[in-house]
């Protein structure tokens, strides 16, 4: 899910900072701890928040082309909003989001019967039928993308959701950056990733 209180976050970077080709990696970033507890937040990322999950333009067409597939997974609340409107909407800014069912859960949410909220896209990608896995703001959450100057920032978003996640990490010793290591080298690429690793473990050292 959005939340629409994105340009409040600050862009104040510290000096230390790594800019990885045109991407800004903060200290912020690279020294948090996080490691999902869905058995402790439920999945509530999808289901609270102001505005559906960001979407890139050339993730809407990747969910048309599956939606058949995708149904099945869905809820009849969310089928609905995506046949009456469309499998996207625009949050107050403008920018491209999931729908949401009541102005809540994202369209997409199916829940578990503990009343864990989960997503028919990856459900439906999980089990081979379909090629499309989830929006890429989903898998690299809590990280939100921010293009600014001709950058790309990494923003590490955080809220009350998921404190269970962040207290995880600090226990296990998890870096953020560790556990995103998929979502990040399905967005930047796995040569990125790996130079960003090198770059953080040099800085270790020093």
């Amino acid at each position: 899910m959005a939340t629409n209180n994105i340009s409040d976050y600050c862009f104040q970077y510290l000096c230390a900072m790594i800019i990885l080709d045109n991407v800004v990696v903060t200290d912020e970033f690279l020294n948090a701890q996080f490691c999902c507890s869905l058995p402790r937040c439920k999945g509530w990322c999808c289901v609270a928040g102001d505005a559906g999950a960001p979407l890139e333009a050339s993730e809407i067409e990747q969910i048309e082309d599956n939606l058949e597939a995708i149904k099945p997974f869905m809820r009849p609340e969310g089928i609905k909003v995506v046949e009456d409107n469309d499998v996207y909407d625009y949050d107050e800014t403008g920018e491209l989001v999931t729908p949401l069912v009541n102005g809540e859960e994202c369209a997409f949410v199916y829940f578990h019967e503990n009343g864990t909220a989960l997503c028919a896209i990856e459900k439906a990608y999980l089990e081979g039928k379909c090629d499309f896995w989830k929006p890429i703001s989903c898998h690299l959450y809590p990280i939100r993308l921010v293009e600014k100057d001709g950058f790309t920032h990494i923003l590490y978003h955080e809220w009350s959701v998921c404190v269970p996640a962040k207290r995880k990490g600090e226990l296990e010793g998890i870096p953020l950056w560790k556990f995103l290591k998929g979502p990040m080298i399905r967005k930047f690429g796995e040569d990125w990733y790996n130079r960003l690793e090198k770059m953080i473990q040099s800085r270790a050292l020093k």
